[in-house]
């Protein structure tokens, strides 16, 4: 299995970046901070990034528990 500190340091910055891309979407959602001075085009973009940012976090936390912790504990099983 994957060394604990390699592992927490992966699962970690996943973490972070979800957080960060929650943020973002309630900033541009619920702050006019969010809308400032940019573009209509500025706005949508930056909608994109955050959502691509979530799903990708989202993402590399399942394949983690998938590959990571779900067969550490089949391979604990199966000793």
């Amino acid at each position: 299995m994957m060394k604990q500190q390699l592992y927490e340091m992966l699962r970690t910055e996943a973490i972070a970046d979800r957080n960060k891309a929650l943020l973002s979407i309630d900033l541009l959602s619920d702050c006019a901070v969010g809308i400032g001075d940019h573009s209509t085009d500025d706005f949508w973009n930056n909608a994109r990034q955050a959502l691509n940012l979530l799903v990708d976090a989202n993402d590399r936390l399942g394949c983690l528990k998938k590959y990571f912790i779900e067969e550490h504990r089949k391979s604990k099983n199966e000793n």
